[in-house]
């Protein structure tokens, strides 16, 4: 997600700086270089020399004659992209005000006017992140094009964000925008049928897949619509559902303005008349009645018969000739750009292997669905082009 980016990392005095060591080696772990910058009052609260422990470089606390700001943050400097985490109300308002009496800040100003990309993960106590000075500095600063990550209020705090989303908007502003201007709608996980008021038919889907590929959707720029009976996140409007035909009628509503649809559900293929009340239990024997439920790209190539789809085909117990000869079968029924598919044993897991295959080529992929996620947003870049 971060490979080969360069992230200066602008720590402030909160006490969300506690959470600067391991956010700086999760950004590693996710192929960025760090070298961190911090302000007199961070090193009250953690030293630089944890900071360059996880950074693996030299920490800047001071600016000297030798101009580490424009060195890092200046036209051709190190960065591709300032990240503030934590930022005080203090260090927002002197951002918005261009006040340069800090490391942070100095660097903030100097990247601004280079164009380099700025993200911001404030961390204060509630009624601070409340002030209508500090909105009015956020709302500033956002309309230069900074990116702020919303911090999770809490306890009367409005505590810095996660590292995943931290780490997502920073690999967001520093992409290449490989979908920028595009809205781009998934579909993820399981859809759930109901028997009666507690029994359900459903399926092993976890997601995993369709969220991996609409965050790496919204890496690459893109507005993306996440459909799905999961959580909300950050990188999507999420359109929460439950059965097949209300993923099918959120996904109709929501592509009627999309670029692309990855359809990466598990939808279900039958549904059944929900009973009124609760199936007697202890019954020697019960019949449910099966109906096939539409399929969900053919009803959206019908709606919107140019737009791109990406679809996802599941098997068991078939070899990849099998698998890609019915993932084509699809693909040409419905018209699709190309088709995701793998043996339905990988649900649940981390770990996937999947055939991206096109009209005339098939990739093969094997490692973690993020991966995947990001090999599927480049592919469809390459086809919205």
């Amino acid at each position: 997600m971060l490979s080969g980016v360069n992230v200066a990392l602008g720590v402030t005095g909160s006490i969300g700086a506690v959470k600067t060591v391991e956010l700086a080696h999760e950004l590693r772990r996710r192929g960025a270089r760090v070298r961190a910058v911090v302000t007199d009052s961070a090193t009250g609260i953690i030293h630089p020399w944890a900071v360059e422990f996880a950074t693996d470089n030299e920490v800047i606390t001071e600016l000297t004659g030798a101009v580490e700001h424009v060195e890092l943050c200046g036209v051709d400097g190190w960065a591709d992209v300032l990240l503030v985490a934590p930022a005080t109300a203090n260090t927002v308002g002197k951002i918005a005000s261009a006040i340069d009496d800090s490391p942070v800040t100095t660097c903030a100003t100097t990247a601004l006017g280079a164009d380099v990309p700025v993200v911001v993960a404030p961390a204060m106590h509630e009624p601070m992140y409340d002030h209508p000075g500090v909105l009015d500095a956020i709302d500033r600063v956002e309309s230069w094009g900074v990116d702020f990550v919303d911090p999770r209020v809490e306890e009367g705090k409005a505590k810095i964000a996660s590292e995943e989303a931290i780490i997502t908007a920073t690999a967001r502003s520093a992409s290449a925008t490989l979908l920028g201007d595009n809205h781009v709608v998934v579909t993820s996980g399981a859809t759930t049928e109901s028997v009666d008021p507690i029994r359900t038919l459903s399926n092993r889907a976890s997601g995993r897949t369709g969220r991996a590929v609409a965050r790496a959707c919204y890496v690459a720029g893109a507005d993306v619509t996440l459909v799905h009976d999961g959580p909300d996140v950050p990188y999507a409007d999420v359109r929460a559902v439950e059965s097949a035909a209300e993923m099918t009628a959120e996904t109709v509503a929501a592509c009627e303005d999309a670029d692309a649809l990855l359809s990466a559900a598990a939808i279900s293929d039958y549904t059944v008349e929900e009973r009124p009340e609760k199936i007697t239990s202890g019954q020697s024997s019960l019949t449910v009645e099966l109906t096939p439920t539409p399929k969900l790209v053919d009803t959206v190539r019908e709606d919107r018969p140019d737009l791109p789809i990406v679809g996802f085909k599941a098997e068991t117990g078939v070899d990849d000739g099998t698998l890609i000869s019915r993932a084509r079968e699809t693909m040409e029924r419905v018209d699709m750009a190309f088709a995701v598919a793998n043996d339905a044993g990988v649900m649940g897991g981390d770990q996937t292997r999947a055939l991206l295959v096109e009209s005339d080529d098939v990739q093969t992929y094997e490692g973690d669905k993020r991966g995947l996620g990001q090999r599927i947003a480049t592919l469809l870049a390459d086809r919205l082009d």
